[in-house]
This record gives structure tokens, C-alpha cells and sequence, in this order.
């Protein structure tokens, strides 16, 4: 059985390595936009579409991985990951300027906010093809940050590529007060959740 992650995260390759899964990357290109406005449901909708790319992309031989989709078979995993501020913001993906990080660090800092990340396993080569999808929330406490210390941050070049504008593992981690909930699934994957998934489908 193949695993492949649907990720072109390096956060997301360090947890599964952190966690001792091998596995191969294809990275989906998908459409991400969607009227989805609830959070749990947008992640999970998203994570399937990557992991639905890839899979596809597989089975036709064209993932650009050495793979034979006549005689293996395939776990795809697909993961989306978002930050939602209840009072005003609503879902914060990756900022597209650093006036739009500066916009979301600015709404974040002083109060608490949550992470979403959407999971989606497929299993292929089987009678009958697998899908499982999940959800998983933290809440993340924000210290309040001076416009100077948001400024600071953001000429770290990190929140770039980051949902909500901010990683917990660097350099933001001097502001970060407290979570309620899984630690990595802030980073980007929820390691333990998605580890009883493979385990309960056989694959690790």
C-alpha cells in the first residue's frame, strides 16, 4: 500500500515523518474556492478535493510518482487547514499581501481564535474503494502584539504561507498564550487522529 500525501506542506511531511509513516508526495492543484461558511465543513469539503485530485492523478498514471496503477493501490491523504475568528473575520486562509497578514495578526492578537484542519483518507485497490473524512478543532490564545511586533513578525517572511497569517512552531510561538486541543493539528495535521484512521483501516 502506497501512502501518498496530497501536500506540498512541509509542516505536514515533518509530522508524518515525526510520526514514523512512509510515504510519497503529489501535490493536488485544486480549485480551493467555495460559499462554504462553516469551517468544519469547508476543511473537510477542501481535503477531499485534494485527495480526490491525487488519487486520480495516480490511478492515471499521470502523478509524475514511479507507480503502477495496474498492480498497487493507493492511501491518499488529503488535508485543509483554516483559522476562524467568530467576531468579525470569520475564515482566515493564507494571506495574499503582507497588508492582508498585518489586516489578520491584527484582528488575531488579544484574544482567542480557532484552527480547523479537514482530513480525508482514500484507500484504492480494494473491492470496495475507502473514504473516510474527520474534522479537528483547537483553540489558540493570542497575546496582544503592538503594530511594531506585527510588523516584526511579518518581515520573518512566516506568515506568508501560513493560514490565519501565523505558525505556532516559530517565531509567533513567543505570543501564543495557550491552546485547548491538539498542538500539531495547528501546525497543519492532526497527527493522533489521523494515526487511529490509518490504523483502524489497516494501513499502519
Amino acid at each position: 500500500m502506497r501512502i501518498v500525501l496530497a501536500s506540498a506542506s512541509p509542516r505536514r511531511r515533518e509530522i508524518l515523518e515525526q510520526i514514523g509513516i512512509k510515504y510519497d508526495v503529489c501535490v493536488s492543484e485544486v480549485d480551493e474556492h467555495s460559499i462554504e461558511k462553516d469551517p468544519k465543513k469547508l476543511v473537510m469539503l477542501l481535503s477531499e478535493r485534494k485527495a480526490m485530485a491525487v488519487l486520480k492523478a495516480l490511478e492515471s498514471g499521470k502523478s509524475g510518482l514511479d507507480v503502477d496503477p495496474e498492480t498497487e493501490s493507493f492511501c491518499v491523504i488529503g488535508c485543509d487547514t483554516l483559522v476562524y475568528r467568530e467576531k468579525g473575520n470569520g475564515i482566515l486562509g493564507k494571506p495574499h499581501s503582507e497588508a492582508e497578514a498585518f489586516e489578520m495578526l491584527s484582528a488575531l492578537q488579544g484574544g482567542v481564535h480557532e484552527v480547523y484542519s479537514g482530513v480525508t483518507v482514500l484507500v484504492s485497490g480494494l473491492k470496495t474503494p475507502i473514504k473516510r473524512s474527520f474534522w479537528e478543532r483547537t483553540a489558540v490564545h493570542f497575546s496582544e502584539m503592538t503594530d511594531e511586533e506585527i510588523l516584526e513578525y511579518i518581515k520573518t517572511g512566516d506568515p506568508m504561507d501560513k493560514a490565519g497569517a501565523y505558525g505556532i512552531q516559530g517565531f509567533c510561538a513567543r505570543y501564543i498564550d495557550g491552546i485547548e486541543g491538539d498542538y500539531l493539528n495547528v501546525v497543519g495535521l492532526p497527527a493522533s487522529h489521523l494515526y487511529k484512521e490509518l490504523k483502524s483501516l489497516g494501513i499502519v
